[in-house]
């Protein structure tokens, strides 16, 4: 006579595991969702109040005191060319810059570079040596209109493996971009 073998108890504990698999990625999809929602609610933020800006100053003072608490970032810096001028802005007010320094800058990078470092970039100035973690995000226009580069940095290193925060970071450069065109085509951003 043949032997009945039970497959019950392994069966069980193969849906156990499988069970415990299933919770554990629906609770890293909705930290996920819940830390992606709170950037895109941050970047609002963000656009919402440069566009409220009432000059090309304030839209400076915008990026560069505002922006870094709304984002939750520790620097940030906005370099652009315009015209033949180009400039560099953070916290600590508004810097002349050499024209070649921003075009090598933006040189080597695509829309969007998010990078850990070991110190940030040049651009930061003083604050590059506390930066661990920064964001490149170029501010394209036509000629000749003014363009340029945004740049967000943190001092602790930063997870950079998805693709949704470029994302965030190509809209917010857009919406920036669009903001500095509008300065200047109504002759206050060249001022």
């Amino acid at each position: 006579m043949g032997r009945v073998i039970s497959f019950e108890d392994r069966a069980v504990a193969r849906l156990r595991d499988r069970l415990g698999a299933a919770e554990s990625a629906r609770a890293d999809l909705l930290a996920f969702a819940r830390g992606h929602s709170g950037a895109v609610a941050s970047i609002h933020r963000a656009v919402l109040a440069a566009m409220e800006a009432d000059s090309f100053d304030d839209l400076l003072a915008v990026v560069t005191l505002d922006w870094p608490p709304m984002l939750g970032l520790d620097s940030v810096v906005l370099a652009l060319v315009v015209g033949e001028q180009a400039f560099r802005a953070d916290r600590n007010g508004v810097q002349v810059l050499a024209r070649p320094i921003v075009n090598r800058a933006l040189a080597p990078l695509g829309a969007v570079e998010l990078r850990n470092v070991e110190r940030g970039h040049p651009l930061f100035g003083t604050d590059a040596e506390a930066v661990r973690s920064e964001a490149l995000v170029r501010i394209d226009s036509p000629a000749p209109m003014p363009y340029g580069l945004l740049i967000l940095g943190q001092h602790g290193a930063q997870s950079l493996d998805t693709p949704h925060g470029a994302n965030l970071l190509l809209f917010l450069g857009a919406s920036l971009a669009a903001m500095i065109r509008r300065w200047t085509m109504t002759g206050q951003g060249t001022d």
